[in-house]
């Protein structure tokens, strides 16, 4: 069996893009701009801080979406590439009732980011709770909880991209 092919983060973005991510990496400047875009990391620590964070999110946007009985760093998705966030949801019968239990994952990589990355990957799978496909619908909701949800997607995708080319993380956990 072949080994997989380490993801393209950038694959889905046109290719003057890619090259220019591409050229600042070589020349070594990928690190100081996103260093001067992105200076800080967020202050979310633990699981109970991350939970009350999408909570906040969810009662601000989402009032109508059902409720979520747990939310949780993972160490594990990094390891299952593509996977930095995750959303399940299980249903059990209980007597005559059917409960659904809903569960938010974020990477744990995610604790060491600035806090527009936090947030755009809670969005995200926030967005999910209301529409499962990666369509228009969806979109339009993540930029309604986040304007700026392209453009940190698309910053999130170059840092990873930067990492997979053997780059050091830029907000190291202190």
């Amino acid at each position: 069996m072949r080994p997989k092919a380490p993801p393209n983060y950038l694959a889905g973005y046109p290719l003057e893009l890619r090259e220019k991510i591409s050229l600042m990496i070589e020349e070594d400047q990928l690190a100081d701009w996103l260093l001067r875009k992105y200076p800080h990391r967020h202050a979310v620590r633990s699981d109970k801080a991350l939970y009350d964070y999408v909570m906040e999110l969810k009662n601000s946007y989402l009032r109508n979406a059902g409720q979520i009985n747990r939310v949780a760093f993972d160490n594990t998705l990094h390891l299952t590439r593509y996977a930095l966030g995750m959303h399940t949801s299980k249903s059990q019968v209980h007597g005559a009732k059917l409960k659904a239990k809903r569960e938010i994952h974020v990477a744990t990589i995610f604790k060491d980011m600035p806090p527009e990355f936090l947030r755009m990957i809670v969005v995200h799978e926030l967005a999910h709770s209301k529409e499962s496909e990666h369509n228009k619908a969806f979109y339009k909701l993540c930029c309604n909880m986040e304007p700026d949800y392209h453009q940190l997607e698309f910053d999130l995708r170059t840092y990873l991209t930067y990492l997979e080319s053997d780059g050091e993380p830029l907000w190291p956990n202190h």
